[in-house]
Formats: structure tokens, sequence, C-alpha cells
């Protein structure tokens, strides 16, 4: 069984606040899945998100060409 992550633990993870995450999982720009009204996400898909995130910037909505913002700007 693949290890699913609760909203608080991929926060805790990502160091992001909740609202961010909830707001890029409604967004679908961050992968997750809603089980009834709880999000839940799968751990390798996040770390895959985290390991492409660099290499696809309008997945985390960074402008391109952009030096000014970290690469893994959730903003």
């Amino acid at each position: 069984m693949k290890d699913l992550l609760t909203l608080s633990e991929v926060s805790t993870f990502l160091k992001v606040p909740k609202s961010t995450i909830y707001k890029l999982a409604r967004e679908r720009r961050l992968p997750g899945h809603k089980v009834g009204k709880h999000w839940r996400f799968v751990r390798e898909e996040i770390e895959a998100w985290v390991q492409n995130a660099g290499a696809d910037e309008s997945m985390v909505g960074a402008a391109v060409g952009n030096s000014s913002r970290d690469r893994f700007s959730l903003n």
C-alpha cells in the first residue's frame, strides 16, 4: 500500500501553511486526492512534484525568467 499523507503532514513536509496546500491541491497544481471532505496525498507523488518543480516552474506559479524567486516558490 502506498504511504498516504494528510494535508497537515504535507504542510509540515513542504514547510508551507495548510491554506497553501489546500489552494494548490484544489487548483490541481499539487497532486492530491479528495476523499469525502478530506485531502489525501501519496508521498511518492509529493516527492516527485518537489523534484520536478525546478524543471517546470509553471507548476508552482513562478514567472519564467524571474531569478529573484526561489525555484520552489508556491506563490
